[in-house]
């Protein structure tokens, strides 16, 4: 029963990422940008640059805009200098001295901050800084899912294969599957009303999910402080995470693209659950401890011991530290990995609830090296 539930929902998911694909031309921004900058507050800035600031989490770029008699200086802030770059900008794309047109959002406590929906050289009119997240086509054929000398799957890359990691992402939120709600790709619903139906929440955590909404997000620890994308978060990012196999410490290192190069490790070996929600060295703050095991080629992971200082998926779903995680990962083949997520957490759910999706191999590059903290004060 289970495979004929497993291959509908693989049909349903890979429909899903086919329409992301079509829909990946909107912004990837790490945070949710509405949460800083407010959707009715549009203006168009015309300027010289003073000054590019080309560091992670958003790249800024500074610039002159007359006023009057007076003469005032924005800060227009922009996509990952990843994100940037792999559309081909660079920190030379604009340069001091350069006059540019830029039309966005700006901040919603009145700061002199924008968001740079539209960056334009005001001589030429030509675009600059645009950016998109499309996912290299697929191959005509599906290729088969790499393996070690003793059949098992390869969840990376092996001494035959070629290194890469996981990156583009069906989904950016959590939701459980079979619910169709409209949200944008930071998890802001289209319609707070539909809120209950994203996952079984009880009365007090629906009540907080709301209220998280209500204020667009900006009360999200990643944003604010650079809290690590614990729990599913980290497998829903466009940054992407890399699967590295020590078979003969029998663990698996999850490094992960987003936050500040964190990573986590789930252990194959046998051993039980231990340590305290405070953290040790085989307990972390906010990944948990994952003890795993091989069913068939799929690697099941049951994960405990989350504290509540993060949020484990963007969009504000609530959590507490009795919230347990049973991941599955499912290499269907080279370039697709499925990935599976139950929900246990009695202090927030009425039941456990499970959401699906799939991610790419992008083979023949290097996870994105991105720190957090690079330009917060």
């Amino acid at each position: 029963m289970r495979n004929a539930d497993t291959n509908s929902r693989r049909t349903a998911t890979m429909t899903a990422t086919a329409l992301f694909a079509l829909a990946s031309s909107a912004a990837v921004a790490h945070h949710p940008i509405h949460g800083k900058f407010d959707p009715d507050a549009a203006l168009t800035l015309n300027g010289i640059v003073t000054y590019v600031d080309w560091r992670n989490p958003h790249t800024h770029v500074f610039m002159n805009v007359s006023d009057g008699d007076e003469v005032l200086n924005w800060a227009v802030e922009l996509e990952s200098p990843i994100d940037l770059e792999a559309n081909g900008w660079s920190q030379a794309t604009v340069l001091p001295g350069d006059a540019i047109t830029v039309s966005g959002i700006t901040a919603r406590d009145g700061t002199r901050q924008i968001w740079g929906d539209s960056v334009l050289r005001s001589d030429s009119g030509s675009a600059v800084f645009r950016v998109s997240n499309e996912p290299p086509p697929p191959p005509l054929a599906p290729r088969p899912t790499p393996r070690w000398p003793d059949g098992q799957p390869a969840l990376g890359g092996t001494a035959e294969s070629i290194n890469g990691y996981w990156g583009y992402p069906s989904a950016t939120v959590l939701v459980e599957d079979g619910v169709d709600v409209a949200m944008d790709a930071s998890g802001m619903l289209e319609d707070l009303d539909d809120a209950a139906r994203v996952a079984p929440m009880q009365p007090w955590a629906l009540a907080l999910y709301r209220h998280r909404q209500e204020r667009s997000l900006r009360d999200d620890p990643m944003y604010l402080n650079c809290k690590p994308p614990g729990g599913p978060r980290q497998y829903l990012s466009h940054l992407g995470f890399q699967l590295i196999e020590d078979r003969d410490s029998e663990r698996v290192f999850v490094l992960i693209g987003s936050g500040n190069r964190n990573y986590r490790i789930i252990y194959l070996d046998g051993r039980e659950h231990v340590g305290q929600v405070g953290g040790d060295d085989d307990n972390p703050l906010y990944y948990g401890r994952s003890v795993g095991s091989w069913d068939g080629d799929t690697l099941v992971v049951d994960t405990r011991g989350f504290n509540e200082d993060f949020w484990f998926t963007s969009g504000g779903l609530p959590h507490t530290d009795r919230l347990r995680l049973i991941e599955r990962f499912t290499r269907i083949d080279l370039e697709t990995l499925e990935y599976e997520v139950t929900i246990e957490d009695d202090g927030t759910y009425t039941r456990p609830w499970t959401s699906t999706w799939m991610l790419r191999w992008v083979g023949g590059a290097e996870l994105p090296f991105h720190l957090c903290q690079h330009n917060r004060p």
